[in-house]
């Protein structure tokens, strides 16, 4: 099972691909999709949308777990990370992927055992749990596979929901 985990943003994104065979957790891809302030707003989506199908279809992933913005301060960079995070979803569920999004506290709770944990508690957790020995940068590509950790930690040991391919999922 193949997770891709999404730290939404417009000027960087993160994006974690996690694999799951049994117990055995392996982190497959992490990195930053960055797109210029300087370029047209519609463009700069377009420009998201594009690396994020590239992502699915190379990894394939069978679910896509996105961070929900909860609060910012600056209202433009709040829209803004609200509107990668649709195109992620558009895309994701036009892919055929489950769409599940989670609440930063939800994935410290779930990754680092309590809602509270800052940056390099999330950074050292995610590395433990995949194994990596150098730190993840930028930071935004370790929140993402913080993301994928979270949801598969969130998985039933067995499947069997009754959803379908491309129906999302708000936790």
């Amino acid at each position: 099972m193949f997770v891709l985990g999404i730290d939404p943003g417009l000027t960087r994104c993160g994006y974690g691909v996690v694999s799951r065979t049994g117990r055995r957790l392996r982190a497959e891809a992490a990195g930053v999709i960055r797109t210029s302030p300087e370029t047209d707003l519609a463009c700069r989506l377009a420009e998201l949308q594009g690396e994020v199908r590239a992502l699915i279809r190379e990894y394939r992933p069978g679910e896509v777990a996105i961070e929900r913005v909860l609060f910012q301060v600056n209202v433009r960079t709040a829209m803004q990370t609200g509107q990668a995070s649709g195109v992620v979803m558009a895309e994701a569920a036009a892919a055929g992927c489950e769409v599940a999004l989670y609440s930063p506290n939800e994935v410290k709770s779930a990754v680092a055992g309590w809602g509270g944990a800052d940056k390099d508690q999330m950074d050292q957790m995610v590395r433990t749990q995949l194994g990596i020995t150098t730190p993840l940068r930028p930071v935004d590509a370790a929140d993402a596979l913080g993301v994928a950790l979270c949801h598969l930690a969130m998985l039933p040991p067995v499947r069997g929901s009754g959803r379908t391919a491309g129906q999302a999922v708000v936790r």
